[in-house]
């Protein structure tokens, strides 16, 4: 479907139960925008890192950006910066199709931005410092020291927060199995490390390095209006009151030590190299709204379980029982009919044994099937299992159901009213649901921020918004010609 839609849930706990799915599933006939995902990779060993490719687990998870301006941008910085650091390796960087504000860097070498803090820079200046901080996280090996598993189980983003030990334990101690989002929380030592890392290499390929410094207080603003979830880089990235000082004390150092060089801000070429930027969720690629999913692209819909936690994916859409008693996922299954869609799909679930029978779901051709997982170990207690199969057209859908065997009746019935609700989307209002996306203005006199944003039509309940992507206050004068974002259809 397409990245979260509910941004404060991160870390992914049943993520190797479900992996087997993503990688047999006919993800390309799911979402053809997205490349199909593999089974995770293993980190690397080898030196220097070799991270060139996106782990195709992350892009199941993200989904890629398209957009050759951006990644071009991020490829060339990125590269720049390889060639002056203090371990070059054959690294990679990619720009994923997520709101979230985030970038991380992978323990493999590859550093990702999402759209999203593509969205909240407001010079290239910004940008460079927080890609040479990341990329500082890889040359430190900062990710090896905190996690030496797959890539994916660090950032998978798998509804694992709001899943109660019981039924993590029942699926097969998948609890156990997984390093989740937390695991690569940094310390202040090597957040402060890579900090400086990050003044280093963006003042070396050019960069006024301070204002790496002036970007995290834009995301501690994003936090302040939230008034709930931090920001994802915030969560990933613990920030410290003295932060803004000591970056601002070592870029002042950094930019002392190339003399009298001018150092790049670029603020004008990186806005517009963002017009027309996707923002904040996209509903083309699926939406929540009064209790049912919605996909305006595919062209169906289907209620969620009442109360229960949903997050979106390329692969995959899932919906968690909010005290983690049950899971149900629904995801694209390959196989050119039901007969073989669900013998592959209970293979990768690995049932012991199943019971299946073809049957219509609202006037669907259908094939369900029910059984136990097979046992990992002998200390765990595998998951019970609904399958639902549904084809529609040239497409097959599967809503999968998974509870512990003691509670599973009470599950049942929620799993098969969420199939028994698929259905055609129709309805033009929600068929023609389209995203916001970034778009740069130009100041025509002086004038507050407010009073521009007024002027392009946007509502005063979003002045704060948009004075924090423009990293500005309200009351700030632009002078005739200065450039400044705004948001819209």
């Amino acid at each position: 479907m397409n990245l979260s839609l509910l941004p404060s849930l991160r870390t992914g706990a049943l993520l190797s139960l479900l992996l087997p799915l993503a990688s047999s599933s006919s993800i390309t006939d799911w979402a053809a925008r997205r490349p199909a995902a593999s089974a995770t990779k293993a980190a690397p060993t080898a030196r220097p890192l070799q991270g060139a490719k996106p782990d195709p687990a992350v892009i199941a998870q993200f989904g890629l950006y398209d957009n050759a301006k951006l990644q071009s941008l991020i490829t060339a910085r990125g590269k720049a910066m390889t060639a002056i650091s203090d371990r070059p390796g054959d690294y990679g960087f990619t720009i994923v199709d997520s709101p979230i504000i985030n970038a991380f860097a992978t323990p493999d070498g590859h550093v990702y931005f999402t759209r999203g803090i593509m969205a909240y820079f407001n010079d290239e200046a910004q940008f460079s410092g927080v890609l040479g901080h990341e990329l500082g996280h890889i040359t430190a090996q900062h990710g090896k020291k905190q996690q030496t598993r797959s890539t994916i189980a660090g950032i998978g983003m798998i509804l694992g927060s709001v899943l109660a030990p019981r039924i993590m334990q029942s699926v097969g101690g998948v609890a156990q199995q997984v390093v989740g989002l937390g695991m690569l929380k940094y310390g202040r030592d090597d957040e402060n490390e890579a900090d400086g890392l990050g003044v280093k290499y963006s003042t070396k390929i050019g960069y006024d390095a301070s204002h790496m410094a002036d970007f995290f207080q834009t995301l501690e603003r994003t936090e302040a209006q939230s008034g709930s979830s931090i920001p994802t880089f915030l969560s990933t990235h613990p920030n410290s009151a003295d932060r803004y000082t000591r970056v601002k004390q070592l870029a002042a150092q950094a930019k002392q030590s190339v003399g009298n060089r001018t150092l790049a801000v670029n603020r004008d070429a990186y806005l517009r190299s963002i017009e027309g930027l996707t923002f904040g969720e996209d509903p083309r690629q699926g939406f929540v709204e009064s209790g049912v999913f919605y996909h305006p692209d595919l062209k169906f819909r289907f209620p969620i379980p009442s109360g229960w936690k949903s997050q979106n994916a390329p692969d995959k859409f899932q919906m968690a029982e909010p005290n983690g008693k049950a899971l149900l996922v629904f995801l694209g299954a390959s196989g050119s009919s039901l007969d073989e869609a669900g013998q592959s799909l209970a293979k990768s679930i690995g049932l012991a044994s199943a019971n299946a029978s073809k049957t219509t779901i609202n006037g669907f051709p259908a094939l369900v099937f029910e059984g136990d997982q097979q046992a990992t170990d002998q200390s765990s207690t595998p998951a019970h299992v609904l399958a639902q199969l549904i084809q529609d057209g040239k497409s097959i859908y599967a809503f999968v159901g998974l509870a512990a065997p003691a509670s599973f009746s009470t599950y049942a019935p929620q799993f098969q009213r969420a199939a028994q609700g698929y259905a055609r989307l129709t309805d033009a209002n929600k068929l023609n649901r389209q995203p916001e996306h970034i778009h740069i203005r130009t100041a025509t006199g002086t004038q507050t921020l407010a009073s521009a944003l007024a002027s392009a039509g946007i509502p005063s309940s979003r002045y704060e918004e948009l004075a924090i992507v423009n990293g500005m206050k309200t009351t700030d004068k632009l002078p005739k010609g200065m450039l400044y974002k705004v948001v819209g259809k």
